[in-house]
């Protein structure tokens, strides 16, 4: 073997996406690690007068930011010794144990230090953790957030990519910006876009936090998870922040009516150049204990941006899942990640989401990109409008409820048609910068960005200044909505202003029904306990999800091959066994008579002339019979060779599926077999014919070469067995074989 010789496999592996993808060896110093970094502290705690005077081997006088905070406002002191005190093997065995309820963990878990929390989760594998998430979530229900954001910020695109996602089922919106100073115009596209599609989808627009709580307070978002915290000081220090800032932020909005959630993410330390030594997943801990001593209801994490960080380390989608669950045991509503781009590889990223799809989460995606990937400001999107049918498939395929609904493309226009034009008399109204019906239009049916016309910019960041500068908010945008004959939409932005004063939906995990009821951890507690409890996908959301578009009727499946009897095919009478040089071609009991075309849609009278040609073309007589007692293929062909005089025989089902046999073999051995029907051609069904002489005059033979194509039974298979049904329904178990003539010139 040569030393330049090369793995022609090894060269295609290489091309494959999962090579596109960067991994790396860990190194624990620049908290390259997702977890058990050796520079991670052991769990303990030590109280003296009701208050912490060391936390995870850290004597108070060395406490930093976090580690006061935590000690603080995070931790239950009344029951952290009994917290502490019980070993994180019983902790990982109750979390996985169904006869363990949700608020027996829930309570112990809240006096555990961040240490705690990671010991207990490093006994569990992937599948233990998400038994375990499917009963720590705090909601009942699980749902789903969207993305939807363009390159050009055009805002009637937004608007109809907004509405169509409210009419997906997304019980939350996000956009965000490409230039800042559209915020206000790109919040307003999908207030109206979301509301126009259906009422109560909350929304938010991703800035800078002080903008961010402006256009809060303008009434155009309804929440907000820009407020990043992290799990080192000095990272909290490089983002201008600390836990009381953000604490302080999250009451800002909260006074406003206004939901919030925090975000995490393992590997954001990492990034910073400032991990000190510790693994990604206890630096999460420490993140999530400060959420929670801050007052948030819920968080974002799931590695969210720096996704591909712990994916090139060994174990990472396994940490990402645990700091979803982690949240989870806080009592934290959690938006799983899922959002930002995790793999060139459609399996990779795939086998991800199948974490928090199958257990659940409070919302699975931290953003489903409902536009295209490059039109994604956030990072391109893990899933995106392109995996739609594929998403709402997998929800078919599991019985699982992923927060999203299939709708037609009908249903898609109308909504989106609506929401553009809803903004354009929005932007007429109020004498922003006009929105043609052209534009209208392109965003009715566009698929993106680059369907969009050139709109001049200058003119909408000019008028969004002013926007923000004046003291006009959502109320002048009801008002401009009513007047232009939008009643309904103007009615849910309205609904939208009510609910931040009744504040109800700032509970935990909170979204709204179709008609504004709140749903939350609090009137819709996870009540998961085992099989047969908790929430299941049943009733009428089980039969929405169903409803793809693409499933079609059964028996449409089985009327393109139907016709008439052939009439240039007929009886006559009993078949007998023959004598000489012969081969005897079996028809199945439906071939020409209620059947009359194949799978391959070929018509059966062709398919028996492209035999008896080739037949011929040997020199040798054929006779055909019809089987009444069997529709099996192999039960056909030994038939037809056990009467035929030279022993070899055809059988061939009315779909198409044939066998070349001999009589001395069993019934399920054979000569050659034909199974990729929808595959054959005449021209292979006249070399069957060719061949079966051939074998019958003793010569050499070499079979028949057909096209093997894989993809034949994803396509074809329901066909295939509805076919097969029809052909067994004319069975005739007590007629023997009858002998047909076949009224045909050969060519």
């Amino acid at each position: 073997m040569t030393s330049t010789l090369r793995s022609k496999r090894f060269d295609l592996l290489a091309q494959r996406d999962i090579n596109k993808e960067t991994f790396v060896e860990p190194w624990a110093q620049a908290g390259l690690i997702v977890a058990d970094s050796p520079a991670d502290p052991q769990p303990s705690l030590t109280l003296r007068a009701g208050a912490v005077i060391e936390m995870d081997g850290c004597p108070q006088a060395e406490f930093d930011a976090i580690d006061r905070f935590i000690a603080s406002h995070a931790l239950d002191l009344t029951l952290a010794e009994e917290a502490m005190a019980l070993p994180s093997a019983q902790y990982a065995r109750m979390l996985a144990d169904i006869n363990v309820p949700r608020a027996a963990i829930a309570r112990l878990i809240a006096g555990c230090t961040p240490a705690k929390v990671c010991d207990i989760l490093r006994g569990m594998n992937v599948l233990e953790m998400m038994m375990a998430l499917a009963k720590m979530r705090v909601r009942r229900q699980p749902a789903n957030q969207a993305h939807v954001t363009n390159w050009r910020e055009h805002p009637a695109l937004l608007a109809a990519d907004a509405a169509e996602a409210a009419r997906r089922g997304f019980a939350e919106v996000e956009t965000t910006v490409r230039v800042a100073r559209f915020a206000p115009f790109n919040a307003l596209a999908i207030l109206v876009g979301t509301q126009s599609g259906r009422g109560g989808v909350l929304t938010q627009c991703s800035v800078e936090e002080a903008l961010g709580l402006r256009l809060a307070m303008k009434g155009l978002t309804s929440y907000a998870e820009t407020l990043s915290v992290y799990g080192s000081e000095q990272s909290f220090v490089d983002g201008d922040d600390s836990p009381w800032s953000k604490a302080f932020l999250a009451s800002a909005y909260a006074s406003r009516g206004v939901k919030i959630r925090f975000t995490s993410g393992t590997g954001s330390e990492a990034l910073m150049g400032a991990a000190e030594g510790k693994s990604m997943l206890y630096l999460e801990a420490r993140c999530l204990l400060v959420v929670k001593g801050a007052g948030s209801q819920g968080v974002q994490n799931g590695s969210i941006s720096c996704i591909a960080l712990p994916e090139a380390l060994p174990g990472g989608v396994r940490a990402v899942l645990a700091e979803n669950l982690l949240a989870a045991m806080l009592g934290l509503e959690v938006a799983a990640g899922n959002d930002a781009l995790a793999s060139h590889s459609s399996i990779r990223k795939t086998a991800k989401l199948m974490l928090q799809f199958i257990p659940g989460a409070d919302f699975i995606f931290s953003g489903y990109s409902a536009i295209p990937k490059r039109d994604n400001l956030f990072g391109g999107g893990n899933f995106d409008a392109e995996d739609f049918d594929d998403y709402n498939v997998l929800q078919r395929d599991m019985q699982i409820d992923g927060g999203v609904r299939p709708i037609s493309e009908d249903e898609a226009l109308r909504c989106r048609h609506k929401a553009a034009r809803a903004l354009q008399a929005v932007y007429q109204e109020l004498g922003l910068p006009p929105i043609s019906d052209a534009e209208v239009e392109a965003a009715t049916s566009a698929h993106s960005s680059d369907d969009m016309p050139e709109r001049d910019i200058l003119p909408d960041l000019e008028a969004a200044d002013k926007f923000m500068a004046s003291e006009r908010d959502f109320v002048a945008v009801i008002r401009a909505l009513q007047q232009a004959d939008f009643p309904d939409v103007a009615a849910n932005i309205l609904e939208m202003g009510r609910q931040r004063i009744a504040a109800d939906y700032l509970q935990p995990a909170a979204i709204f029904d179709a008609d504004f009821s709140v749903r939350s951890a609090i009137n819709d507690a996870n009540d998961y306990a085992g099989p047969g409890s908790g929430y299941r996908l049943e009733g009428e959301r089980w039969r929405e999800i169903c409803a793809i578009p693409q499933a079609q009727a059964p028996e449409g499946f089985i009327e393109p091959h139907r016709a008439p009897p052939l009439s240039r095919l007929a009886a006559l009478g009993p078949a007998a066994k023959g004598s000489g040089r012969e081969v005897v071609l079996a028809l199945g009991p439906a071939f020409g008579r209620s059947l009359g075309f194949t799978i391959g849609g070929l018509g059966h009278e062709d398919v028996l002339k492209a035999i008896l040609s080739g037949i011929a073309a040997e020199g040798l007589a054929a006779r055909i019979a019809r089987v009444y007692h069997s529709a099996d293929c192999a039960a056909i062909g030994y038939v037809a060779a056990r009467l035929s005089g030279s022993g070899i025989g055809i059988g061939l089902q009315s779909r198409g599926t044939a066998v070349i046999h001999q009589r001395d073999l069993a019934p399920l051995n054979n000569l050659e077999l034909f199974p990729q029907s929808p595959s054959l051609t005449l021209e292979n069904y006249r070399h069957i014919g060719v061949n079966a002489a051939r074998y019958a005059r003793g010569r050499a033979t070499v079979p028949v070469a057909v096209t093997i194509d894989n993809g034949a039974r994803l396509r074809l298979i329901v066909k295939t067995a509805l076919l097969h049904r029809h052909e067994t329904e004319a069975i005739e178990p007590d007629t023997p074989p009858q002998e047909l003539r076949f009224d045909w010139e050969p060519a």
